[in-house]
């Protein structure tokens, strides 16, 4: 199935439709294929076309000069290559009244040089890996837990290998070309700790131990990986008072499937604690992308210190995720231990088992239907995606 026949969930027109917009997120997400399917006819400059790159660098004022008086939308991809091309599209923007879409793999790339990052006249939005309500049909809960969701590979008839290169070529390389990092064996290092920390509350100075690193580096590192969207954090939620939370954050690898290739993890068998652990991420994966795509404040966990835990909570939702067919008591605890302090409309338990239940206030659901009804908008209200 080509990706360009599977429809996004991210509206980034109706963004365009009012002001400029950064579209970023890592390679392969499926930012070129947006545009070809949200933007068909618009003026766009791919700047990994190396010709185009030099003349451009020659010249930058070539965009401009190219505008006619029908000219409203211009689509510039990869602008992390040529960051002081922004100075022509401010000027674009101020005096021509354009619009411009600006992809890019990283934020990073465009702060560390200072540049002009527009002055407030773009928004900026993130382009996640498929999600389950885009594929429909073609969703398969294994293949996405065990390859994860990039498009090239989750479409890919040989998704280890292609996942295997991506994880060689664009982490370890391209990361470490963009000159944020110098010693590209110990940032390798660091990526393979990461990786066994995916969903886990992090000890930087464990970690620099493993990753034979200081922490201020580990720490450092970290700030890379969110920049160019490789990693996600996830804060520690701590406004009990019944029950003293933990303050410490998660991290999680932006894709279950790359996480599992840095852990050097092959096969899943269901009802292992590895299974759970990629169920949970997968789940992770669909929360996140929809509080992205719908300007929503990012997934928290958590956990006290008398070792009561729920997974997520976001807006006025508590989640808590397990991989089982049948779900028991000892299941519900941190859903009750946090449903004591009143702070949440919902309670929920996103599990395996194949029908709808309620025990104690707390919705055991299907996966299924706790993924239908996220996407429909029943537990947390869709506002404009354009805000």
């Amino acid at each position: 199935m080509p990706p360009e026949t599977i429809a996004r969930r991210l509206n980034v027109r109706e963004i365009l439709d009012r002001r400029s917009c950064f579209l970023f997120g890592p390679r392969q997400t499926g930012k070129s294929t947006l545009i070809r399917q949200q933007f068909e006819g618009c003026p766009t400059y791919n700047l990994l076309d190396q010709s185009l790159f030099v003349r451009l660098s020659r010249n930058p004022a070539l965009i401009r000069e190219a505008l006619t008086p029908e000219t409203t939308l211009v689509v510039i991809d990869e602008i992390q290559r040529m960051p002081a091309l922004l100075n022509e599209v401010h000027l674009m923007i101020e005096e021509h009244g354009v619009r411009f879409l600006l992809t890019g793999s990283s934020a990073r790339a465009l702060r560390r040089k200072g540049v002009n990052l527009l002055g407030g006249r773009a928004r900026s939005r993130a382009l996640h890996p498929f999600v389950r309500a885009e594929l429909g049909g073609h969703f398969e809960l294994n293949r996405a837990l065990e390859h994860g969701l990039l498009p090239p590979i989750y479409l890919s008839d040989a998704p280890a290998e292609d996942l295997a290169a991506y994880a060689g070529d664009y982490l370890k390389e391209e990361v470490a070309a963009e000159g944020a990092v110098r010693n590209i064996g110990a940032f390798s290092r660091f990526l393979e700790v990461a990786a066994f920390a995916h969903g886990e509350m992090i000890n930087f100075a464990s970690m620099a131990d493993d990753a034979q690193v200081p922490a201020s580096t580990v720490r450092e590192y970290y700030e890379i990986l969110k920049d160019t969207f490789i990693a996600h954090e996830v804060p520690a939620f701590t406004e009990t008072r019944k029950r003293k939370a933990i303050s410490t954050s998660k991290y999680y690898l932006f894709d279950i499937g790359l996480a599992r290739h840095l852990q050097g993890r092959r096969g899943l068998a269901p009802g292992s604690a590895e299974y759970g652990s990629a169920f949970e991420s997968y789940i992770f994966q669909e929360i996140k992308a929809f509080c992205d795509y719908h300007r929503l404040d990012t997934p928290a966990y958590w956990r006290s210190k008398s070792k009561f835990e729920v997974d997520f909570v976001v807006e006025d939702l508590a989640v808590e995720v397990k991989a089982k067919k049948n779900v028991i008591g000892r299941d519900l605890k941190g859903l009750r231990a946090l449903r004591e302090e009143g702070l949440f409309a919902h309670y929920l338990l996103v599990s395996m088992e194949p029908m709808a239940r309620e025990v104690d206030g707390i919705r055991i659901l299907p996966w299924t239907d706790f993924l239908d009804s996220l996407w429909g908008g029943e537990w947390i209200a869709i506002g404009s995606a354009s805000r």
